[in-house]
């Protein structure tokens, strides 16, 4: 004490002498003598506010604030004083009362933001956002919500496209750094300016379906829906939330809502159609199809019609169907590629598959995928002269794609075997021509033998750094290495460039499941899950194969990750 005699203006040895003390009694009176010796340190009263009781708290901080009205740490403090008191747990405590104590902490946080700037304190859009980031950590929701409220609006132009911008990027980069209920807070206050924003929504929504709860989730896309009735994403992810939470009713209800708005819409038409059938409604989901073909009548829903009849076995009404669609779409590549495949996988019957593809590749010559069913078709049928010939066609039609060399290259292979010459060529040519493909590069590295791929993977990364394909090939060459650690590196490296490839997502998995812990497997599957990807050349051949359909995401991963060799 003998120092403060001497010094009793310095702050730093009030705090000492402070902390030197055992019992909070004496702290606090100590910290009420500093305060009244040193009455402009934000800093002592602040301190002094923490070792009060909640009544004596907010005197303290009310007479801090006429001693220092220039401190916007004390408006926070006050806030944050306000919203504890509000969440203490009390059973005689009303939900209207703590709503009308929570909202005192808007109000408070307001008022301190006018006052502030009455008295000529300044602090920016960045700053105050920081603030309310700090009080989220610190774990006070509330007051970082009133803090955005009171502030993010400001010094912002008039102009509309600019504070949309601006406040989606500050949503942004608070969920870059973990502040959820920041960027939670922002985008609902963006959404009070901007209702009409579906994309706003959309936003919203995602962060829900993220870190919030599936109530949380709900309650926001029912607001969306309202506020949007035409924005057919928020109906259908509303929808779907619901199925997945196992209320299947509910899902049914948000439907039928989102036809009245959407009468025409092809996807909640074929949205209906997938709930009713993988709930085992078939007759429902047979007529909602009807129906639709009535009323939307798109391409897309006529072919689901067509892949519906072919998953129950119905193979003469899938087959009059596409013949009904291809009258009405005839320049629409997938009826063409469906028929071949029930002729040839279903009722294996190759001459009427061989016209279906032949009639496709007319009518759409650009369409790879109908070309490579075609040279399949010829070397199931012992023609590998023809299917040679057929994709030396295709590469006329639709040069420098890299699907249809990956095939030339693997007739070659399935022909006169993996390292043979003619395979080699193939693929030397097809690199010529597509130069930065992912897939021939990853073929590339596999051909060569393995002293050499090491190499051979550095050029492929030259060319195509980013690319999926290339970045999952590194990850098998550290996995055959035994560099664990590298590998799964890199395998999530993969995923992150390109979230839709699923074979990717199961070469991660089948690592995993060699090297991994039952926790990594699961990270592998969870993140699958939310990622939903629908390509990926084995992915696809499972995911749409009959015995598969209305599989898990999860399940399909599993039957990928078994396929993969």
């Amino acid at each position: 004490m003998g120092s403060l005699e001497h010094i009793p203006t310095s702050v730093r040895l009030w705090k000492e002498t402070v902390n030197l003390e055992s019992s909070a009694s004496d702290a606090r009176i100590l910290l009420a003598r500093a305060v009244e010796v040193i009455p402009t340190s934000v800093e002592l009263w602040l301190a002094l506010a923490r070792l009060e009781t909640p009544d004596k708290s907010k005197s303290v901080l009310n007479k801090a604030r006429k001693s220092v009205p220039t401190s916007h740490e004390i408006w926070i403090a006050a806030g944050r004083l306000l919203e504890q008191e509000a969440s203490r747990d009390d059973p005689s405590k009303s939900a209207d009362k703590k709503a009308k104590e929570l909202e005192a902490v808007d109000k408070t946080i307001e008022a301190g933001v006018k006052e502030l700037r009455r008295h000529q304190v300044l602090l920016t859009r960045d700053q105050w956002l920081k603030e309310a980031e700090r009080c989220e950590t610190e774990g006070s929701p509330r007051t970082c919500e009133a803090i955005v409220k009171a502030t993010v609006g400001m010094e912002l132009e008039e102009d509309d496209d600019d504070r949309y911008d601006t406040w989606v990027s500050d949503a942004q980069s608070a969920l870059s750094r973990g502040h959820i209920g920041t960027a939670r807070a922002i985008l609902a206050y963006a959404l009070k300016f901007f209702p009409e924003r579906r994309d706003l929504w959309r936003l919203a929504a995602d962060l829900e379906k993220t870190h919030g709860t599936p109530a949380s989730l709900d309650a926001l896309l029912s607001k969306a829906v309202e506020h949007v009735p035409n924005a057919e994403v928020l109906w259908l992810m509303r929808a779907k939330e619901r199925w997945m939470q196992g209320d299947v009713e509910g899902a049914r209800e948000v439907l039928v809502k989102a036809f009245d708005t959407n009468p025409e819409s092809e996807q909640i038409w074929l949205a209906a159609v997938k709930l009713e059938a993988e709930n085992g409604e078939l007759g429902v989901a047979r007529e909602l199809l009807g129906r639709a073909r009535s009323v939307a009548d798109t391409e897309r829903i006529w072919m689901k019609s067509a892949v519906f009849e072919r998953q129950q076995s119905e193979y003469g009404p899938a087959l009059e169907t596409l013949s009904a669609a291809i009258q009405k779409f005839p320049k629409f590549a997938k009826l063409y590629m469906i028929q071949g495949q029930i002729y040839l996988q279903n009722l294996t019957n190759i001459p009427p598959a061989r016209t279906a593809f032949s009639n496709g590749i007319k009518a759409c010559p650009k369409e790879p995928t109908l070309w490579i069913l075609a040279s399949r078709l010829e070397e199931q049928d012992g023609k590998s002269i023809k299917a040679r010939s057929l994709l030396e066609k295709a590469r006329l039609a639709v040069p420098k794609d890299e699907r249809l060399w990956a095939e030339s290259v693997r007739v070659e292979e399935r022909s006169s075997g993996a390292g043979s010459a003619q395979a080699k060529s193939m693929l030397a040519r097809a690199l010529q021509e597509c130069p930065t493909s992912g897939l021939l590069w990853s073929m590339s590295i596999w051909a060569e033998p393995r002293p050499t791929r090491k190499s051979r993977s550095v050029d492929a990364l030259k060319k195509s750094s980013d690319d999926p394909l290339i970045v999952c090939t590194v990850a098998r060459l550290f996995w055959q290495e035994r560099k664990i650690e590298k590998a799964r590196e890199w395998f999530r490296r993969a995923v992150k460039a390109d979230k839709d490839l699923g074979d990717v997502w199961a070469w991660w998995l089948k690592f995993e499941e060699q090297h991994g812990t039952e926790e990594y497997r699961e990270i592998v599957k969870r993140e699958c899950e939310g990622a939903e990807p629908r390509h990926g050349e084995v992915w696809q051949s499972v995911s749409k194969d009959d015995v598969n359909v209305g599989k898990r995401v999860r399940d399909v991963l599993q039957l990928v990750c078994q396929a993969l060799v």
